[in-house]
């Protein structure tokens, strides 16, 4: 039996887990199937590798070559699923950029990872002509596609890219500093894809729905899944409440990732807004309570998939398979888990400790972070990887997760780190020091409290300064609640004691009022 076999048993090549050439073996076959729909438009397979095999040329008459950085900073569309492919059969490093940034967290990626060329939307050419992208060659999508469009008759072409060479590098904010630039390989991608079979129990004939940005895992691991099953993947633009359920009809979604708070909006909607039946089959995803389990599947009328991951683990890393209520289940077979405590020993049962993980097969985690070897040595250690993230087993060896270690906050569905938030506000005139927490939200999974250390004599007037900072973060970095401080309590090296600052709303201006 292939070593790969008994945990991913779709299509496995006689060595190793592949990418570029299962996408290419697909393109090659079944011309009239349709796999892949955008907003209700069918592409068949035909369509996909003519537009894939057209973009591949130009994007090698422009000099580019396997091993080469292409950021792309897109909304959801075909055009973009089209280009991902031609820079992964390319050989291509796919650099995703989250839509949403701006500032200084925009600026970040181009000035670390460096792209040979950059590709937007029209609606982002002005944004990315003013900062750090403006010094890098450039490309409208649509300009890319319509260049295409000169080469009807070219050949679909194949880099068949190790295993573990560079697929993409998607950065995250999971820490204190800086996002880290995760190294994402091609085995990565096919191992995430493969998993989403199992936690999305995806069966022959299913419809699924994508409504993730792509720039991130949860997206991105999606686009393998036409290659590996007989499914249809539906994409949208964005997820919309008002629109999800006809979305889900037009699709015959069968499954529905929750992220980021959408069953919270979903659950939320009054009962008249919902179809009298849907077809949605399973519910897969993170972030239900215990407290809202049982009314979700009763609402829903389907199980709910609870796993638990990070990208840096090739985005799973367990699965609730039994549907124990608030539970991550367990870990996938490919991966073996502790709890460990702060003296590195494994912690009791029902005691807290740190997620960290090994594996016996090859390639599971994340070769390091691109040019950040602190933070490569401080995940990575003995084969090991150090989630920073914090659980409790039950007796029958069950998970619960509990929250991040490091400081960092999750935010509809986004890592956001303090100190990218931080650095923002500290950068206004008024502001002589600030702490950025989360505390508990109604919707998702936090909401963001700015505590603010003003200069002597500023009254703080926190629409302005809300105002002021929309343009140098992304919307889901701004921080919802704004509290005054007349001084922070300070470590011996200077650091903020942020486990002294209340997390109570009292005193705190909501900005949404």
């Amino acid at each position: 039996m292939h070593p790969y076999a008994q945990f991913f048993p779709h299509r496995i090549s006689q060595d190793q887990l592949t990418t570029a050439p299962l996408i290419h073996a697909g393109l090659l076959i079944d011309d009239n199937a349709v796999r892949i729909s955008f907003e209700g438009r069918s592409l068949t397979t035909l369509e996909l590798r003519q537009r894939v095999a057209a973009l591949q040329q130009v994007l090698a008459a422009r000099g580019l070559r396997a091993g080469q950085r292409v950021a792309v900073m897109l909304g959801n569309s075909d055009e973009q699923i089209v280009l991902i492919y031609a820079l992964v059969l390319s050989g291509l490093v796919w650099i995703p950029i989250n839509t949403k940034l701006r500032g200084p967290g925009l600026d970040y990626p181009f000035e670390h990872a460096k792209p040979d060329l950059v590709v937007g939307d029209a609606e982002f050419r002005a944004l990315l002509a003013q900062g750090a992208a403006g010094q890098l060659p450039y490309l409208d999508i649509g300009d890319l596609h319509q260049a295409a469009l000169a080469h009807p008759a070219a050949s679909l072409q194949l880099i068949d890219s190790a295993a573990d060479a560079a697929l993409c590098v998607i950065y995250t904010s999971g820490t204190t500093g800086a996002p880290k630039g995760v190294v994402f390989t091609h085995r990565m991608l096919r191992i995430a894809s493969e998993a989403v079979l199992q936690v999305a129990d995806v069966k022959a004939g299913d419809r699924l729905l994508l409504w993730e940005p792509l720039c991130h895992i949860g997206g991105a691991q999606m686009l393998l899944i036409p290659f590996l099953a007989d499914v249809r993947l539906s994409v949208v633009q964005r997820f919309s409440a008002s629109k999800f359920w006809a979305q889900c009809t037009e699709a015959q979604a069968t499954q529905l990732h929750y992220l980021g708070g959408i069953i919270d909006i979903l659950m939320q909607q009054p009962a008249e807004q919902w179809p009298v039946q849907h077809q949605l089959r399973t519910l897969w995803g993170a972030g239900v309570s215990l407290a809202n389990w049982a009314a979700i599947e009763a609402r829903f009328g389907c199980p709910l998939r609870e796993c638990y991951g990070m990208t840096e683990c090739s985005s799973f890393a367990t699965l609730n398979r039994t549907g124990k209520p608030g539970s991550i289940g367990r870990p996938f077979p490919w991966l073996s888990l502790e709890l460990l405590g702060p003296d590195g020993a494994p912690v009791s049962t029902g005691q807290l400790g740190e997620i960290v993980l090994s594996s016996e097969v090859e390639g599971v985690f994340l070769p390091g972070y691109l040019d950040n070897p602190e933070a490569t040595s401080s995940a990575l250690r003995e084969g090991r990887l150090f989630t920073g993230d914090m659980a409790r087993m039950d007796a029958d060896g069950d998970l619960f997760f509990v929250g991040r270690r490091t400081d960092s906050m999750r935010v509809r569905g986004e890592n956001v780190s303090a100190w990218e938030v931080e650095r923002v506000f500290s950068g206004h005139p008024w502001v002589q020091a600030c702490a950025a927490v989360g505390v508990e939200s109604a919707v998702g999974e936090q909401e963001i409290m700015l505590f603010v250390q003003l200069e002597p004599g500023v009254t703080p007037d926190w629409p302005v300064l809300l105002e002021w900072a929309r343009s140098r973060c992304a919307s889901y970095q701004l921080p919802r609640y704004y509290r005054a401080v007349d001084r922070f309590e300070l470590t011996p090296s200077e650091r903020i004691k942020k486990h002294l600052l209340p997390r109570d709303l009292g005193g705190a201006w909501d900005h949404r009022g």
